[in-house]
């Protein structure tokens, strides 16, 4: 590719509207054409639009609602490794109020349900967290507040403030959300950080100590609320 076509091309990307040169004009003869800023003008204007939509979703009326599919994670941490517990035994439901920061609800998951992917660990697992006194764990919402800040997204960034309860024990707590609120259904998505000793959980430690599970997990949350028919 010569200097004249690669001008040509980096005018038609930039500019937008560049063309080749009329039959007859010689390359010297080609008018020189200012490079215009309409695609950045474009995409400020985007991002401007997407930060105005955000609050304006969590304003948007929300349906009471029942859990339709959810997966509930950890990250844990051994001595022989890192590894993953999931499951996606969960049931909850929402109520419904005029925008995001109104809604309350909870969810529930069943602990034996959980697997690693190690059926030894899994055994483990099952009896550090009682499962036959404390089947389950669950999470009851008691506030929604949306994020002063907002980044473009068709999501909407929360903290959703309530109460967990882990083998008997209920503590406070303040999940960091993402929601996704559609005129029937809403999908969130959080992260938070969990030390296990905060819910009397025992028995991480094996052979004298020489195999030990590390008490900090990281928990994660992917929930799909429909509107309740």
């Amino acid at each position: 590719m010569d200097r004249y076509t690669d001008a040509t091309a980096v005018q038609m990307t930039l500019g937008g509207c560049g063309a080749a040169a009329a039959p007859g004009l010689s390359r010297a003869q080609l008018p020189r054409r200012r490079v215009t800023r309409t695609p950045r003008r474009w995409a400020w204007l985007c991002v401007a639009v997407l930060l105005r939509a955000t609050p304006a979703l969590a304003q948007t009326p929300i349906p009471a609602a029942r859990l339709t599919r959810g997966t509930l994670s950890f990250d844990g941490h051994a001595t022989l490794g890192d590894f993953v517990g999931t499951t996606d035994s969960v049931r909850g439901e929402m109520t419904g109020g005029p925008d995001l920061a109104a809604i309350r609800g909870w969810v529930e998951g069943v602990v034996a349900a959980l697997h690693t992917g190690n059926g030894k660990r899994d055994t483990d697992l099952r009896k550090s967290m009682e499962v036959d006194s404390f089947p389950t764990m669950r999470f009851d919402l008691a506030r929604v507040v949306i994020a002063d800040e907002q980044l473009p997204s068709d999501s909407t960034a929360v903290t959703l403030h309530g109460r967990l309860t882990i083998h008997g024990v209920t503590r406070d707590v303040d999940v960091p959300a993402h929601a996704w609120v559609k005129p029937d259904s809403i999908r969130v998505r959080g992260d938070f950080p969990l030390n296990l000793k905060d819910y009397h959980i025992g028995g991480l430690s094996k052979m004298l100590g020489i195999l030990k599970m590390h008490e900090h997990i990281e928990v994660h949350v992917d929930l799909v609320f429909a509107k309740a028919r």
